[in-house]
């Protein structure tokens, strides 16, 4: 969703129905989060907000939804949003949006014993889901301009080659979700060789458990 509602046809939806990662084990959810964070900045996404009806760039601080509950039994539920966009690579009219909507179930805290060393960690269940799509800075221009109006259909089909850059951002997302899979050591089908990640997972789902107590 971008930040701010868009008419239709000013918004393209690059994944209609989102895509999820889900992982139900042993985890730290903060170094996840850093290591997300680090991946996001290298790849050039950035935070918004509204101030005054215009958008503001937010440093990293993308989160803009947080809501935490306690269950009876002591288990931590919680539902996150975070939301980013950045100008869509080589191009002044075109913006590309990205969620972020995170869901944590039945978490504890916990701890894990790896290499003789003893590491604070969460149990539970977290979902990933990410959506991202791109919106047409260009078209109020077009709109408001007694003379552009005519051609905006053609400038929008012919000069900006939008599916092309709806491909790159979907094989940017598909590159993103391998490595949180990565991270949280989830089985992926990919069709490169894949390098060793700068940041080490600290998940230990149960067919890894054996390297966890090491």
């Amino acid at each position: 969703m971008p930040v701010i509602k868009q008419k239709k046809g000013h918004y393209i939806t690059v994944l209609p129905y989102g895509t999820k990662v889900k992982f139900k084990d042993i985890f730290n959810l903060k170094q996840f989060y850093i290591a997300l964070h680090h991946w996001l900045d290298e790849y050039g996404w950035e935070a918004h907000k509204l101030v005054n009806g215009k958008v503001k760039l937010d440093g990293e601080r993308y989160e803009i939804y947080y809501r935490e509950k306690i269950t009876g039994g002591g288990a931590k539920e919680m539902d996150i949003l975070w939301r980013m966009w950045r100008p869509a690579p080589n191009s002044n009219w075109l913006r590309q949006h990205m969620d972020f909507k995170f869901k944590v179930l039945g978490t504890t805290a916990t701890e894990v014993i790896r290499d003789g060393q003893k590491f604070k960690a969460h149990k539970g269940e977290v979902s990933i889901e990410v959506n991202a799509g791109i919106e047409k800075l260009y078209i109020p221009a077009f709109e408001q301009h007694p003379i552009l109006k005519p051609f905006l259909q053609i400038f929008d089909k012919r000069v900006y080659e939008i599916q092309e850059k709806e491909k790159e951002l979907y094989q940017e997302v598909y590159v993103l979700m391998n490595f949180i899979k990565q991270w949280f050591k989830l089985k992926r089908y990919l069709p490169y060789e894949e390098s060793k990640s700068f940041f080490p997972s600290q998940a230990w789902p149960s067919h890894h458990r054996e390297d966890s107590h090491k």
